[in-house]
């Protein structure tokens, strides 16, 4: 360990945690930043005033390609190939698959085929739907010609997550979400988080936006892999880990204490990635040990949510692996 470690992890042995310096330069800090059923429609038969049957015939309820979507306790879908592919992998419980059936003498491409086949083997039913049906179905409106109906996503625990790092010895990385409201960037940011190596993700329970299938369209698969805790309140979940699981919190800003890649990523560690408007609430910045930003040189001064993590993440995950 070099100087800068020592003198850092020596000055906290009496709290428990390590110091405050998370500077490049060892320099002292703060700690903290700013101290009923539906209407029958149907008509009956009858005849006009001039004698002859009258054209209101009684229209007849069919069932609808998409009709396990309104099933109690099947709200989940997923849309596209990897999304789909990925869920398969990792076990997901599927309740049924609709796959593209091609206009007329055409083949079904090989991407297709090999889901076809792993549904097959797992005994999962599966539809051949025509490209319309699979259109209406759609919510992306760009299924890749396959769209899935499968038990809901369940959260993961953020204490099990935890433990888990403890059991395996490694200081836990974790990506906590202030308010992101944009399904593309949730998605974005689990994918993002999946090739960093991170732990889990901590979205707030209200005004964020869920994991629903836009959100694992977006991740390309990522969703199966990358545990999700949903939380009551961020900034009491923030206090608690750095209070009784020895975490630093860094905030990501742009009027910051360091650059990103100025930082000490080390130990537990939490990066709090803002929403894509207002960036971190203030009761979320006070929970900050120390906060980076990302420089710019260009004439737009911020950058998409999903964007900025994929910055600092992957600098934190590089420092890291150096300092193993």
């Amino acid at each position: 360990m070099d100087n800068k470690g020592k003198k850092r992890f020596d000055q906290g042995k009496k709290s428990g945690r390590p110091s405050n310096d998370r500077s490049p330069n060892g320099r002292a800090m703060n700690g903290r930043n700013n101290g009923g059923a539906p209407a029958n429609n149907r008509s009956s038969f009858g005849r006009s005033s001039n004698g002859r049957p009258s054209n209101n015939r009684p229209q007849v309820d069919r069932p609808r390609e998409d009709d396990a979507f309104a099933e109690e306790g099947s709200t989940d879908k997923l849309e596209g190939r990897n999304a789909v592919t990925e869920a398969l992998a990792a076990g997901r419980d599927f309740n049924k698959i609709w796959i593209l059936k091609p206009d007329g003498d055409k083949p079904l491409d090989h991407g297709l085929i090999r889901i076809l086949d792993e549904a097959n083997k797992r005994g999962i039913i599966v539809t051949r739907a025509t490209r319309q049906v699979l259109d209406k179905m759609s919510s992306t409106h760009n299924h890749q010609g396959v769209i899935a109906s499968v038990a809901p996503h369940s959260y993961a625990d953020l204490d099990e997550i935890i433990a888990k790092c403890r059991e395996e010895g490694r200081p836990a990385l974790l990506v906590a979400l202030d308010e992101i409201k944009d399904a593309y960037n949730l998605g974005s940011i689990l994918r993002i988080s999946d090739c960093c190596g991170v732990d889990g993700v901590i979205i707030p329970e209200r005004r964020s936006v869920g994991l629903d299938s836009m959100v694992a369209k977006a991740s390309a698969g990522a969703i199966e892999y990358v545990p999700v805790a949903r939380v009551t309140n961020l900034a009491q979940t923030l206090t608690r880990l750095k209070e009784k699981e020895n975490f630093w919190v860094c905030g990501t800003d742009m009027n910051a204490d360091y650059e990103y890649h100025d930082a000490d990523y080390s130990g537990n560690l939490v990066v709090i990635i803002g929403s894509e408007g207002d960036g971190m609430r203030d009761g979320v910045r006070k929970c900050c040990d120390f906060t980076v930003s990302i420089p710019m040189t260009g004439h737009v001064n911020s950058l998409n949510a999903a964007v900025a993590a994929g910055v600092v993440l992957f600098e934190a995950q590089a420092k890291r692996h150096k300092d193993q």
